[in-house]
């Protein structure tokens, strides 16, 4: 399958929508648009991750390097990861809690929670 990254501006958030799966093959390409973000200027940034099918541990690494450059740059990274429950959650939400790295990051259930300015938060 192949992977697809869409742009949008929500405000002072850019949000980048991926969609399909986030492996070795196409990591890379989710690495570029937030370098290219970054570069752009913008310290503010979303990635839903809600329709990503699989991720293996590159996935993991591009949004671990994702926060730690949204960090250096005093930026902002949120993630949509939706939790429908135990058996149907988010793939990419179950990866980051088996790796225990899920806490470091600030996930949200939607899009509208993850850009709006209450702390609607999910719980690590």
């Amino acid at each position: 399958m192949t992977l697809k990254v869409r742009g949008e501006q929500r405000g002072e958030w850019t949000v980048l929508r991926v969609v399909g799966e986030l492996d070795l093959a196409t990591s890379p390409s989710v690495r570029q648009r937030v370098h290219d973000a970054v570069a752009d200027g913008r310290r503010h940034l979303v990635l839903d991750l809600s329709e990503v099918l699989f991720c293996d541990s590159s996935g993991v690494g591009v949004l671990v390097a994702a926060r730690r450059l949204m960090r250096s740059c005093a930026g902002e990274l949120r993630l949509i990861l939706p939790a429908r429950g135990a058996e149907d959650g988010s793939h990419v939400n179950r990866v980051l809690a088996a790796l225990g790295v899920r806490r470091l990051f600030d996930c949200y259930p939607d899009l509208e929670s993850a850009v709006g300015g209450a702390d609607a938060s999910l719980p690590a």
